[in-house]
């Protein structure tokens, strides 16, 4: 009997080891799966066009957003007014936005081109406005391929340089997923501004190659289209275009909605926020503080729909 009880208690004790010893792989297993997912976070890409005159309270209160929302930041243009000089940007640009200077990836505007050549543009910004003198540019952000473009058309490589580096870059970076943001928008229910056709070039190209979002400025106002092509045309594979001309510049006035024209704002002033996951992504406008607008949503990669949407 007592051998027998002796077993007993040695077989209790080796399961007893057995299961410590599994419940720590468990724990080990867990801690390597959230150390997985932590690298996988899906990144954040924040910002607005249209940002700094030396009236600071707008345009600091969008860098308030900024502080709060971690991830690279774009800008669509127009980043010191009025003209984009060495002094706009020390006065008004860098007292606000400019804390985040080193995280920002910005495009050029025509008021940054107030100067020659925008070279006070691409002082400010260094080599994360990429190339000098050039203002268009590619990099990798998580699983996306993202493009900065120039739209100024009096920059000394508009036109055909840009459009052929552009068609050699979306073919050497193949994604499923693709952001261009830019100044111009090709389309736009403002008053001001309105349609800027000569992007419409461009706009083809990054159709052709599956874009997914294009983000711009120029009119100072938010609103979202649903996808469409460079003709105007809804497209189920098309390109996603925001205006996000709410960085701080005074505010502009809407007229009838353009065509597919889903979501519009002239009221507050804010940021946008892209959350890119591999295969798709979900936007915000988060407003400026007492600001009351709101505009979320998902969208799928062009290239991860499944067949029957392509």
């Amino acid at each position: 009997m007592r051998a027998a009880h002796a077993t007993s208690s040695l077989e209790t004790a080796a399961v007893s080891i057995r299961l410590i010893f599994l419940s720590g792989l468990a724990l080990a297993a867990a801690v390597e799966l959230n150390s997985a997912d932590a690298q996988l976070a899906a990144p954040v890409l924040v910002g607005a066009g249209d940002i700094a005159s030396c009236d600071p309270d707008r345009a600091e209160a969008t860098a308030k957003l900024l502080d709060q929302i971690p991830g690279t930041i774009f800008t669509a243009g127009d980043n010191a007014y009025t003209n984009g000089t060495e002094q706009q940007f020390a006065r008004c640009y860098e007292r606000s936005w400019g804390r985040h200077r080193e995280r920002t990836r910005p495009a050029p505007g025509n008021h940054d081109y107030g100067t020659d050549q925008a070279e006070p543009y691409f002082k400010y910004f260094g080599a994360n406005a990429g190339p000098a003198d050039r203002g268009y540019y590619s990099y990798t952000l998580g699983a996306w391929h993202v493009v900065s473009l120039n739209s100024v058309t009096i920059a000394r490589y508009w036109g055909s340089a840009q459009e052929q580096w552009l068609i050699k870059d979306l073919a050497a970076n193949r994604s499923e997923c693709l952001l261009a943001y830019w100044h111009h928008p090709l389309f736009s229910s403002a008053t001001t501004h309105g349609n800027q056709f000569h992007m419409a070039r461009l706009f083809k190209i990054l159709h052709a190659h599956g874009a997914d979002v294009a983000i711009t400025g120029h009119d100072h106002v938010y609103e979202r289209f649903a996808p469409q092509d460079a003709d105007g045309r809804a497209d189920s594979k098309g390109i996603r275009q925001f205006i996000a001309g709410t960085g701080g510049a005074r505010l502009y006035e809407f007229g009838p909605a353009r065509p597919n024209s889903e979501m519009r704002n002239a009221a507050d002033h804010g940021v946008l926020k892209l959350t890119l996951h591999p295969r798709s992504y979900d936007w915000e406008f988060v407003p400026i503080a007492g600001g009351k607008f709101r505009d979320r949503g998902s969208g799928q990669c062009s290239a991860a729909q499944p067949p029957g949407n392509r």
